[in-house]
């Protein structure tokens, strides 16, 4: 499938780097791998490998195609990294929005995720950015966001897969390094979604660490990121 494919930018002569593996958003429903081109600058001077993946696009599939795609990309990234430079050991895994709620499930699902080749070792942390970490809502307002996930991203006849999709439900016995970020300006379900995921994380033993940058709204705190000195490049620094 044309969106299951990966961009792969290298610092020039890279060996053994760290490789930051960055989803896109877009709502599950739109978006592309190119929408984190502009931060490879930034990254690679960092002295990291930047991995772009797609994945296939709701409503054409749904979610468990599209948490699949995640996976076997991060399983691909794993296997194939010395080839690009990077260090198969030395996986972070990030994204915004939707990107960031697979980025938080890929990582939190770790049956799944070992089972596809990928182990906790070689995960350094997962920084997923205004990820939508909770896909459950009792009544969701047709036409919403919230009413998107029932009609559109999960299997048709399948409510109850928002809890098998939804990061929350998957922090028990989590060892990673988790960086939670958002905006204080971020939609009400990011917020506290994010909240409520870093309160069960706090109860793991892999340490967490939560950043709400004031003022920034769900797109700003992604634009953001064309700013070097963006506090969650700090964050990013601090895992490598």
């Amino acid at each position: 499938d044309r969106l299951q494919r990966l961009d792969v930018y290298a610092p020039a002569g890279a060996a053994n780097a760290p490789v930051l593996v960055s989803w896109h958003g877009g709502g599950w429903t739109n978006g592309y791998r190119e929408y984190n081109r502009f931060m490879a600058p930034i990254v690679t001077r960092m002295g990291m490998v930047l991995v772009a993946p797609s994945y296939r696009l709701t409503p054409a599939h749904h979610m468990p195609e599209t948490a699949a795609d995640a996976l076997a990309a991060l399983a691909h990234v794993h296997r194939h990294a010395a080839e690009w430079g990077g260090n198969p050991q030395r996986l972070i895994l990030t994204g915004h929005s939707a990107g960031g709620h697979l980025a938080a499930l890929t990582a939190l699902r770790a049956a799944t995720r070992q089972a596809a080749g990928v182990p906790d070792s070689a995960i350094a942390a997962c920084l997923p950015i205004s990820g939508i970490m909770d896909l459950h809502h009792p009544g969701p307002v047709p036409g919403s966001l919230e009413a998107r996930v029932y009609d559109t991203v999960l299997q048709p006849g399948q409510p109850h897969d928002d809890a098998v999709f939804s990061p929350l439900c998957w922090a028990a016995g989590n060892r990673l390094p988790m960086v939670l970020s958002w905006g204080s300006q971020d939609s009400e379900r990011v917020r506290l979604s994010n909240q409520r995921l870093a309160a069960m994380l706090r109860l793991q033993s892999g340490s967490v660490a939560t950043h709400c940058l004031e003022g920034v709204d769900h797109f700003g705190i992604h634009i953001g990121l064309r700013d070097p000195a963006h506090p969650w490049y700090q964050a990013l620094a601090a895992h490598l």
